[in-house]
């Protein structure tokens, strides 16, 4: 076997591999040796066919079989003995002509090819435990827990009709009867009998509730709205629209007493047991707050202590992901890179940069993993589905399911958790000091969030 190499240059690298045709033919003679005594030819006791009616026979397909297990071995060995990690798969490029392809199979030639990679860098990890890592921490209050019983009481509460004569205000409900068109032409889905509508609530399309705002109980409105640019229906997307709108009711949210009362009604012993849940789900939220700025300022440090080259490849394969995600989105909203104050160049340029980050943590994170051993189990993987499963009640069976015969979709779930185990056994390692914060700045949003792997 010869190797020669054609190209080096950065991560990239080539090679042109020829092997000798007597090494295949030795190969492919040994597998028909092995296929005599597994087949049935008329004519021949089993076992007793010779190895040369064999070629005659299957010469073409063994031999076939034999080139595609040589070129994977010697693949094998070459980047072994190299000490490569692949960042993709290896491109290979065989004869193509039909002469030299015959010449091949019929064993008269050796097997020559070429196969080009892209690699991994070598990554020379750093000390963590001179990582200093800042754990933001906040404390739940009485008045964060009163704000939550709030937010619940005010999800909670009814309404009651207002005296004759009185007009809709914000934060009324208007129940409604309308008929709309478009371009004077009634469309399918226009109409509507007893319709509640909450003024504020921002359930019906834009600028639709606004103009409720004074109507009175058996007062008819036309409304003149647009449909969004990305409504579900693509018939109507961005349709100029009128709706003959009649209101038949109004009613006024009505104030709610938080006592033991509503605690039972929401299914708690007395308000003390409300405010004993509320405080336990706060703190909760609180520290999975705490454990993404954590797992943040971890990976920046990650992100700043490991600078190299990233696989190009794997690049331009996050970066694509990206963007397309980003372009749908934009589409969809009917923005423009104008409306973001920026251009289409600078918002390739920005995340490309992003799409760089996230492939240099990734590897980085591997690296970590597997240099330390850290796996992740068949039961962590289980509970993770069990609990996606919770997460859509009725459709338990049928997620179950799906994750059972999707491999894919089981590998999905499984690099969070590898993640999340190599986060914990560097900050086991890192000296991480707490900080107490408030509420609003645990919650603060910053640019970080945004590129965080």
């Amino acid at each position: 076997m010869q190797v020669t190499e054609t190209v080096s240059e950065g991560l990239k690298h080539e090679f042109k591999i020829s092997v000798p045709a007597s090494d295949l033919d030795a190969k492919a003679g040994a597998k028909l040796v092995d296929l005599k005594d597994k087949v049935r030819l008329n004519g021949f006791r089993p076992g007793k066919v010779p190895v040369n009616h064999l070629k005659k026979v299957y010469g073409r397909s063994v031999m076939a079989e034999t080139i595609d297990q040589t070129i994977r071995d010697t693949n094998t060995q070459l980047f072994s003995e190299r000490g490569f990690r692949l960042a993709t798969e290896p491109k290979i490029t065989m004869p193509t002509e039909q002469a030299e392809v015959e010449e091949l199979l019929s064993g008269k030639s050796d097997l020559t090819y070429t196969v080009a990679i892209e690699v991994v860098p070598a990554i020379a990890l750093a000390d963590f435990k001179s990582f200093q890592v800042e754990k933001p921490v906040a404390e739940v209050s009485d008045t964060d827990v009163d704000e939550a019983i709030k937010r619940i009481a005010d999800s909670n509460r009814g309404y009651a009709a207002k005296a004759e004569g009185a007009k809709a205000e914000s934060g009324d409900r208007v129940t409604i009867s309308f008929k709309g068109t478009i371009n004077g032409e009634a469309f399918e889905g226009g109409a509507g009998e007893g319709i509640q509508v909450a003024i504020g609530s921002n359930t019906f399309i834009p600028g639709f509730e606004e103009q409720l705002t004074g109507i009175g109980a058996g007062e008819t409105r036309t409304l003149k709205v647009a449909f969004p640019k990305n409504y579900m229906n693509d018939k109507l997307a961005g349709q100029p629209a009128e709706f003959e709108t009649t209101a038949t009711l109004i009613e006024a949210p009505q104030d709610i007493a938080i006592d033991d009362e509503f605690a039972k009604a929401l299914g708690l012993e007395s308000l003390d047991k409300l405010k004993e849940a509320a405080r336990e789900r706060l703190v909760a939220e609180f520290a999975t707050a705490t454990r993404q700025r954590v797992k943040r300022a971890l990976l920046d440090k990650l992100d700043e202590a490991h600078r190299f080259e990233a696989p190009p490849s794997l690049v331009d394969e996050e970066f694509n992901l990206m963007w397309n995600s980003v372009k749908a989105e934009m589409d969809s909203a009917g923005k423009t890179f104008a409306d973001e104050d920026t251009t289409e160049d600078a918002a390739k340029e920005e995340y490309r940069k992003i799409a760089d980050r996230r492939v240099r943590l990734g590897l980085v994170l591997s690296e970590i993993g597997e240099k330390n051993k850290i796996t992740v189990t068949d039961d962590e993987v289980g509970r993770a589905v069990i609990e996606r499963a919770r997460s859509m009640p009725g459709r338990e069976k049928e997620v179950w399911d799906y994750y059972r015969s999707n491999a894919q979709a089981l590998a999905q779930l499984r690099a969070p958790i590898y993640e999340d185990k190599v986060v914990d056994f560097i900050l086991e390692l890192a000296n991480v000091t707490e900080k107490k914060v408030s509420r609003e700045d645990l919650y603060k949003d910053d640019e970080a969030e945004k590129t965080a792997a």
